[in-house]
């Protein structure tokens, strides 16, 4: 049943606002038929009339008559409508959050979207990596830290960071380590052509081990140049003798060198008698990422050993020997660009036991 007509009234304001929406090009169908609707009955035409003129049902003009006649221009917009209530709420994801801070099923190492949505047993797992997505929580990244727990921390910190600094004059300073076991692998290798046309390099999985070589090296902290020999093994008598072979390419100069905490490192006051012109400084405990020749092995394995294949040891040798001397020809001083070394404990960590 029809309710009953309401009259339309418009103000001169309104009218002119409902032909220029009828005038408009842009304007939407929907409100086209309701500023029509509105215009015909303020000109006194019956609901069906307009009805069978704009093309909708008569309970439609009804409906927008009474809504104009009740509300004027604004009721013949839209209601904010609810729409469809949300399957997951912030409950939701404080419950995901909460399971994150327990471990994991046991016989797992880490939190999967799986494992998350069949604990929650109501939460698909769609839902699941939405969510870590949107609070950029990563399940497989993981960061390593490590705490030195040397008491002379700050002094033995600022001690070597005093010798990239401020060197003493007329000394030299070196930076001294061994990279051991390095493995003369022999893989095949080659080129791999995609059907889109990319060549790709690759080797194969399976190799062949030649033998180990451990090399022993020393950065001159004021040039960046290299030092370096292979040896078997890396017991004191290895170091010892690496240490007389840079000695001698550095005569009567004053040397100062820097050393992690290696067993073979320490003790070593007879030699350090017969060798005045050499004094040992020591990282602190768990920290040798202060030894700049650790950032040069992490460049030798970069640029010179990785993707390679060595069919003897000695192949292995002499190419960390050619390595050697091509970036000595371009060698240049590692700039020490951290303006503080503070031992800094973390808050609030903890460890699991698994």
């Amino acid at each position: 049943m029809i309710p009953e007509a309401r009259e339309v009234h418009l103000s001169r304001k309104d009218r002119k606002v409902l032909e220029a929406c009828c005038r408009s090009p842009v304007t939407l169908q929907r409100d086209l038929k309701r500023a029509r609707i509105v215009l015909l009955a303020a000109d006194g035409r019956s609901t069906r009339s307009i009805a069978k003129e704009v093309g909708v049902q008569p309970r439609i003009v009804s409906l927008w008559r009474h809504r104009y006649a009740d509300h004027g221009l604004e009721g013949l917009q839209d209601k904010p409508r609810p729409g469809k209530q949300p399957i997951y709420t912030k409950t939701t994801d404080k419950r995901i959050l909460k399971l994150l801070d327990k471990p994991p099923p046991q016989g797992f190492a880490r939190w999967t979207g799986p494992l998350l949505a069949e604990a929650l047993g109501d939460v698909d797992v769609q839902y699941v990596w939405r969510f870590l997505r949107s609070h950029k929580i990563d399940l497989v990244a993981r960061k390593s830290w490590c705490e030195s727990n040397d008491p002379n921390f700050t002094a033995k910190a600022a001690d070597v960071v005093g010798l990239y600094v401020a060197p003493p004059a007329k000394a030299i300073v070196l930076c001294v380590d061994e990279k051991p076991s390095i493995q003369a692998l022999e893989r095949a290798q080659g080129y791999l052509k995609l059907p889109n046309g990319r060549a790709l390099t690759g080797q194969s999985h399976d190799y062949k081990r030649h033998g180990t070589t451990t090399l022993f090296a020393a950065l001159e902290v004021a040039t960046g140049k290299i030092i370096a020999t292979h040896s078997k093994r890396r017991r004191r008598v290895e170091f010892l003798d690496f240490m007389n072979s840079v000695t001698a390419a550095f005569p009567n100069r004053k040397l100062h060198v820097i050393l992690d905490n290696l067993n073979t490192h320490k003790k070593n006051e007879d030699w350090l008698k017969a060798h005045p012109n050499v004094q040992f400084h020591f990282t602190p405990t768990s920290a040798s990422w202060l030894n700049q020749v650790e950032v040069w092995f992490s460049i030798l394995q970069g640029q010179s050993l990785s993707g390679t294949s060595f069919t003897s040891l000695k192949q292995l040798q002499e190419h960390i020997d050619a390595y050697v001397n091509a970036y000595n020809d371009r060698a240049e001083p590692f700039v020490w660009t951290k303006k503080k070394v503070r031992q800094r404990r973390f808050k609030g960590r903890r460890i699991t036991q698994i």
